[in-house]
């Protein structure tokens, strides 16, 4: 299976930290914190990696090289302007030839994977999102599924009087190449577009809820979070000998 790391953001919530690098290359115990998300994939087997870029774009390129020192292999693509998340996976499309897995470069989880991917085997699905919960639901996408796991709603960063529920979308996907068909080119959300439209067709879009530690770093207080939660042992990561 292959993978495709979503790092391109520009992490306008945790400047000025973001000022002069993107969100993936925030450092995280001295790591950047896209390094977390290529040694999950690692431990998972999955090794053929594409990255989408867009701000700062070498910095990442530099660091990363061409993945082999980590035991991987990138295949690098730049967005020339923004493309949204589902529009810059496109822009990988030819690479992404069989059923991938997407994740965010900027995302801090040691969510079991491979249950995931067995999850969307399953059920034969076109897109199985990984599933978590957080006390405030407010600044993601909220997911309610039926009892085999097919997503029935979903709200992206609802109102508080939206709540429906804590369940939330953990940003990472397991896909199908078949799902490019309903991706435009040019400027493409997963969340705002490509979900409500995969629910509005009745198309399989399932969701499953993954045990593990999960924390987006989208704030300054969650990125100090992140930080204490590791040294007290949440995390279970690659680094553990260097912490």
């Amino acid at each position: 299976m292959k993978a495709v790391i979503m790092a391109g953001g520009m992490g306008t919530r945790l400047r000025p930290l973001t000022d002069n690098m993107p969100k993936p290359m925030v450092p995280i115990h001295g790591r950047p914190a896209m390094e977390y998300a290529v040694m999950l994939l690692k431990r998972h087997g999955i090794t053929d990696i594409a990255v989408t870029l867009c701000y700062h774009p070498k910095m990442i390129m530099n660091y990363f090289g061409d993945g082999s020192r980590f035991g991987v292999h990138f295949e690098y693509f730049i967005e020339k302007e923004p493309l949204g998340t589902a529009g810059s996976v496109k822009q990988a499309q030819e690479f992404l030839d069989e059923t991938f897995l997407a994740i965010s470069g900027d995302g801090i989880t040691d969510i079991h994977l491979g249950k995931i991917i067995n999850f969307h085997q399953k059920k034969q699905a076109m897109v199985t999102m990984a599933l978590t919960w957080v006390e405030d639901p407010t600044q993601f996408g909220i997911v309610i599924t039926d009892e085999d796991g097919r997503i029935r709603r979903f709200i992206e960063k609802p109102k508080p009087e939206q709540v429906f529920t804590n369940t939330i979308n953990a940003g990472i996907y397991v896909i199908e190449p078949d799902v490019f068909t309903y991706v435009p080119d040019g400027f493409y959300d997963f969340s705002k577009q490509l979900f409500p439209r995969l629910m509005t067709e009745n198309m399989p879009f399932y969701g499953v809820q993954a045990k593990g530690y999960w924390k987006d770093i989208g704030t300054i207080e969650q990125y100090n979070q992140v930080h204490v939660d590791i040294k007290n042992g949440k995390l279970n990561h690659d680094y553990k000998e260097a912490m």
